[in-house]
């Protein structure tokens, strides 16, 4: 998949292939573990993590969206009290903000919050 944009010729209620493959993997997160956006791309062995967050985007609000996140931690912009939320009631590991830190969000803490899959879901492709 390229860098452009998902097609825009695609009917509103009709799900593209990729994107249901980007949510599938989104589903498989475990509570308290997350994915990168360009981890969830290497699953699919396909796109990147601009073509996951487009997906997560556009498609994301139906799966558990929290769970698709940034390499460097930061909260998704617009939505860190909400993922914040689900965050701590899944018992995702965080790091405590800085004084420095806007909002004095807290980041996710990757190392031990980042999931690599596992094994394979029987039956993924």
């Amino acid at each position: 998949m390229s860098d452009e944009s998902l097609p825009q010729d695609v009917p509103p209620d009709a799900l593209p292939e990729y994107a249901e493959r980007v949510l599938e993997v989104a589903e498989l997160i475990p509570p308290g573990r997350v994915m990168t956006y360009g981890d969830v791309a290497e699953w699919l062995e396909e796109g990147g993590p601009r073509q996951v967050g487009r997906v997560m985007a556009l498609y994301g609000g139906a799966v558990p969206w929290w769970r698709v996140v940034r390499s460097d931690g930061v909260l998704l912009p617009g939505h860190e009290l909400r993922a914040l939320g689900h965050y701590r009631d899944e018992g995702t590991p965080l790091k405590t903000a800085s004084r420095a830190a806007e909002g004095h969000i807290p980041r996710l803490d990757m190392k031990r919050a980042r999931w690599d899959g596992g094994e394979r879901a029987e039956g993924h492709t």
